[in-house]
């Protein structure tokens, strides 16, 4: 693969991962379609245009996967909506990013991985950054949507952690897919007395799902494989600082002072752990 095709393919997916948030919080915000109805659309979607992506790939039908992966795959998509209903784009993707590596790092810390100073410095800035964000104030984010980010960042970190060592990775995603489909559906089923939905609403939840989420996988899974872990994990840092953009151009929304400098914490500290250099 070129260099220039893997620049490309690897921006196009980080704008997708990006555009998820874009989505989400547009529909939840601007339309009439409830949390519930919108995660399990998008996990439908994402499923049917994962599945196509196989077969069009030759590869067999997506039947990799497994329940505990795809219970994640589903407390995730859930928690990233109902946030939404109350949380700014921006807010939204600094905190479900600072909360997945926070997990993937301490699950590695955890599993006998050790830091450096640098490493230990940056892993601090994080964490402070993230509380200072939290912290009360006029210009904190909605503590009851933080959470529900929080807790989708941690549900990716787990079904990321999870699927280091599931071979396929596009066919086991499509797998997991199909079976956090009925899950949602079942979640739509209890709040069917909140449920609502519009055409503008559904068409977010599509995009979301068959766009920035099905065609996003597939995208990133295409090019990792050419990336160094140490690049795939320090180029997704672009997605808050994307989803932030869009926010701004495309939401009209407002970055305040607690926020960036929230960012520069969480973003910076987290590049330190992953750039900082072991020893040979």
């Amino acid at each position: 693969m070129s260099f220039v095709r893997i620049i490309a393919l690897t921006s196009l997916a980080m704008i997708a991962f990006a555009g998820n948030s874009l989505l989400c919080r547009a529909a939840l915000r601007d339309t009439g379609i409830d949390a519930a109805s919108f995660t399990a659309i998008r996990l439908a979607s994402g499923a049917v245009m994962l599945w196509l992506a196989v077969r069009v790939r030759g590869g067999s039908p997506p039947g990799a996967g497994n329940w505990p992966s795809a219970l994640a795959l589903f407390t995730y998509a859930a928690g990233f909506s109902f946030a939404y209903l109350s949380l700014p784009a921006a807010t939204g993707a600094l905190l479900l990013f600072g909360a997945v590596q926070a997990t993937m790092i301490g699950h590695g810390l955890w599993t006998g991985e050790r830091l450096r100073g640098g490493q230990w410095v940056g892993l601090l800035l994080a964490v402070v950054g993230l509380v200072g964000l939290l912290l009360p104030g006029l210009s904190a984010p909605p503590l009851q949507g933080a959470a529900l980010m929080l807790a989708a960042g941690v549900a990716w970190g787990v079904y990321s952690i999870r699927g280091k060592r599931a071979g396929d990775a596009t066919r086991v995603t499509a797998g997991n897919f199909l079976r956090a489909v009925p899950i949602a559906a079942g979640l739509s089923l209890l709040t069917a007395n909140a449920s609502a939905l519009d055409a503008a609403g559904f068409a977010y939840a599509v995009a979301s799902g068959a766009l920035a989420s099905g065609i996003g996988y597939a995208i990133w899974y295409t090019v990792l494989p050419t990336l160094t872990a140490t690049k795939a994990a320090t180029v997704q840092l672009s997605v808050p600082v994307i989803a932030a953009l869009g926010g701004i151009v495309l939401l009209g929304e407002h970055l305040s002072l607690r926020l960036i400098l929230a960012a520069i914490a969480v973003l910076g500290g987290i590049a330190l752990v992953i750039l900082e250099k072991r020893p040979a």
